[in-house]
């Protein structure tokens, strides 16, 4: 095997010439297991075309060797030529001692191709193979996982954590409680994120319970988990917006603005951020400064719909209406696809007395808000305005067929009814 390792020992000093050289002897004249060490090598150290001639040419003399088979599905999974490596590793008979390494490799394969069923039979046959083995227990979590099979992947997890924590790098703990997270059993997950914790101090894992914490109403756990995790990374942009969000279902709406105004100056290109911030803002009443944070947020994405409405609506209560038009102009939205920009506009126009385009504002909308109650009531009461009695009838006959009993509307449709006659 010195050669092998003269091969190796030149590569690491860069004389690749000469490791070819070498590479070229073993490959013609060298022994079995000559190749078959210099295959394994190779691979690890990326030089995938070599080690697959290696492997290769041991498959000549020894076309069902198991261990062969493995290393150059091995090889062709790292090269991606995994349509290659499946068919390589079918080739290992049941009765061969790397049988169950092939099965596991074959279910990594299937599980990225999508092909579940198959991954999970070439699984259960692994286990009939190896029933102690660990790593197939954790890889049936995985796929159960992936599938959104709850019950099965905490089973599967449950056998790894008998043995070990972690597993392939995976904190078990963490896995588990990303897994009940995500299917919406946070409580049950917060346990699973302690001991996680308790394990490694990780900002992924920290992340995650503080998410948790929020989602299952913990507010004040979740703002502690925020906070520590703002103190180990405050470039971690994620936590700003949720530890504001905690802040504010704990009615601390000063902090919560705070915590805003952190993250925006970690992360100045994040709408949500200002977006957020400007609602905070609203509730404190500071209107400029809620303007200027929905301004910023559509300066970052004119088609952001939610800051949109929002501003807009603020416009409209704040009697603005000249400003409702020029920031639906500016928008890249189309009114059509969001038909309260199209009311706005109609309100706006109207109290701009610009009847003639608030009509023809309100008729557009009324293609999109026809079942909107609040909307048709406005919508009627305009056209009384203008003059326009028997299409203003027809939209209060409609109010009435919702709301029957509505005396407003049946003294409305009353008086309309008697102009119209």
């Amino acid at each position: 095997m010195d050669r092998v390792n003269k091969i190796i020992q030149m590569l690491e000093n860069g004389q690749h010439n000469e490791a070819l050289i070498e590479y070229n002897v073993v490959l013609t004249k060298g022994k079995p297991e000559e190749k078959f060490l210099l295959s394994e090598e190779l691979f690890q150290l990326g030089f995938l075309e070599e080690a697959k001639a290696l492997a290769e040419n041991l498959l000549e003399t020894y076309p069902e060797e198991g261990e062969i088979l493995v290393l150059l599905g091995e090889i062709l999974v790292e090269a991606g030529e995994e349509e290659a490596a499946i068919l390589v590793l079918e080739k290992i008979s049941e009765h061969d001692v790397h049988f169950g390494q092939s099965l596991l490799l074959l279910a990594d394969l299937y599980q990225i191709q999508g092909l579940y069923e198959v991954c999970e039979s070439k699984l259960l046959k692994a286990k009939e193979v190896l029933p102690n083995e660990i790593v197939i227990d954790f890889a049936m979590g995985e796929l159960y996982s992936e599938q959104g099979e709850v019950t099965k992947a905490m089973n599967a997890y449950e056998s790894v954590l008998k043995e070990v924590v972690e597993m392939a790098g995976v904190n078990i703990h963490q896995r588990i409680a990303d897994l009940l997270s995500s299917s919406g059993a946070f409580e049950e997950a917060l346990p699973y994120y302690d001991k996680a914790l308790e394990e490694k101090l990780e900002i992924n894992t920290l992340f995650g319970y503080a998410f948790t914490a929020l989602q299952a109403g913990y507010n004040r756990t979740a703002i502690e988990k925020f906070t520590e995790l703002k103190e180990l990374d405050p470039e971690y942009h994620s936590l700003y917006l949720h530890l504001a969000k905690a802040y504010e279902r704990e009615e601390d709406l000063e902090n919560s603005l705070k915590t805003i105004q952190e993250g925006i100056r970690e992360d100045q290109f994040n709408k949500e951020l200002f977006f957020y911030g400007g609602k905070i803002a609203l509730k404190l009443g500071i209107t400029e400064e809620a303007e200027k944070s929905f301004r910023e947020s559509l300066a970052l994405d004119p088609g952001f719909t939610d800051a949109a409405l929002t501003l807009s609506s603020l416009f409209i209560q704040e009697e603005r209406y000249e400003d409702v038009l020029d920031l639906i102009s500016q928008l890249d939205i189309i009114e059509d696809e969001e038909p309260q920009l199209l009311w706005d506009a109609a309100v706006a126009y109207h109290q701009l007395e610009d009847f003639s385009q608030a009509l023809d504002k309100y008729e557009v909308a009324y293609t999109f808000l026809k079942q909107n109650p609040d909307f048709l009531s406005d919508y009627g009461y305009f056209l009384i305005e203008e003059g326009k009695t028997d299409r203003a009838a027809e939209i209060f006959k409609q109010l009435l067929v919702e709301d029957p009993t509505n005396s407003e509307y049946l003294d409305t449709l009353e008086r309309l009814t008697d102009l119209n006659h």
